[in-house]
C-alpha cells in the first residue's frame, strides 16, 4: 500500500464529505487503541474541528493512559483538536440497577459489554448534535466485514467509516506514518468493553494477522478442508464469526409487502 497517498485520499474524502454535509467536523471516541488513534489523526489532518471524547466505564488503567497520551500529543500537533472526558461509569451502574441481571453469567456479561458500547454511541451523538459534527467510526475491514467484531448500534453506530476498507496491518502502517504514540502501536488490540485488559485475541482465539489471512482465503473461495493444523483452526474461527455476525454486516432486513396486498379491495 502507498501509505502516504492512502492517507491523503482518506483525509480528502473526510473533508469533502463534511463540507458537502455542511457540518463543522468530527467527533471520535478515544479508546487508547490503534484504530481510534489513526481515525482521530486522519480527522485532525482535515483542518476541521475534531472532538476527542474519553468515555471510561470501569476502564483498565492502561487503556486510559494510552488514550490520554494520544489526545495530548494530538492537541500539541493540531490546533483544531479539542477534547472532553465523560465518565459513564455512574450511568452504567445505574442502568444495571434497573434491568434484570438474571441468566447465565457469560450471557449477562456480554449483554452488559454491548451496553457499554451503546452508551458511548449515545454520548458521541449527543456531542455531535450539539456541535454540528459527524461521528467518525473507528472500525477496520477485518472487524467490520470479516468477523463482525463490533457492537451493532454501539461502535457500529456511526456517520462515516474512514478506515473500514483497511485491514489491521494497513491501519498500523498508517499509524507509523501518522506518528501514533509507540505505546499504542505496541499494545495488544482490545475492545475495552469488560473493564479489564483482555485483548481481542483473547476473545476471538486468533490474532489479526491470522484473521487477515483467513479473510483473504475466504475471498478466494477456500474451504476448511483445504487447510490443516493451526491454519485450519484459524479458518474455522473466522468462518464461525463471519457466519454468526453476518446480521451486522448486511442491511437491516425489510419485510416487503406484495403489491396485491397493498391494493384496496375496491381495486
Amino acid at each position: 500500500m502507498n501509505t502516504e497517498k492512502a492517507t491523503q485520499h482518506i483525509v480528502k474524502w473526510l473533508k469533502d464529505y463534511a463540507e458537502n454535509a455542511k457540518v463543522n467536523g468530527f467527533v471520535v471516541g478515544i479508546s487508547g487503541g490503534i484504530d481510534s488513534a489513526v481515525t482521530s489523526t486522519l480527522c485532525a489532518k482535515t483542518g476541521l474541528q475534531v472532538l476527542c471524547v474519553e468515555m471510561p466505564i470501569h476502564q483498565a488503567k492502561s487503556h486510559v493512559s494510552r488514550g490520554q497520551e494520544h489526545i495530548a500529543q494530538l492537541k500539541e500537533r493540531y490546533t483544531n483538536v479539542f477534547d472532553i472526558k465523560v465518565d459513564l461509569t455512574p450511568v452504567f451502574e445505574e442502568f444495571k440497577t434497573e434491568v434484570s441481571l438474571d441468566g447465565k453469567q457469560a450471557t449477562v456479561e456480554m449483554a452488559l459489554a454491548n451496553t457499554r458500547a451503546r452508551l458511548r454511541m449515545t454520548t458521541l451523538y449527543y456531542h455531535a448534535g450539539l456541535l454540528g459534527l459527524l461521528v467518525a467510526g473507528t472500525g477496520n475491514k477485518v472487524e467490520d466485514f470479516g468477523v463482525g467484531f463490533f457492537t451493532k448500534y454501539g461502535d457500529g453506530g456511526v456517520d462515516l467509516s474512514p478506515i473500514a476498507d483497511l485491514v489491521k496491518s494497513e491501519v498500523y502502517q498508517l499509524g507509523t506514518l501518522l506518528k501514533v504514540p509507540e505505546s499504542i502501536m505496541k499494545a495488544a488490540p482490545s475492545d475495552g468493553l469488560f473493564g479489564d485488559a483482555r485483548s481481542d485475541e483473547d476473545q476471538i482465539g486468533a490474532n489479526y494477522n491470522e484473521l487477515e489471512w483467513a479473510m483473504k482465503m475466504d475471498e478466494q473461495g477456500k474451504k476448511i478442508e483445504n487447510f490443516e493444523g493451526r491454519k485450519k483452526e484459524v479458518f474455522k474461527i473466522f468462518k464461525r464469526y463471519n457466519s454468526t455476525n453476518k446480521h451486522k454486516m448486511i442491511p437491516i432486513p425489510i419485510c416487503e409487502i406484495p403489491i396485491e396486498l397493498k391494493q384496496s379491495k375496491e381495486n
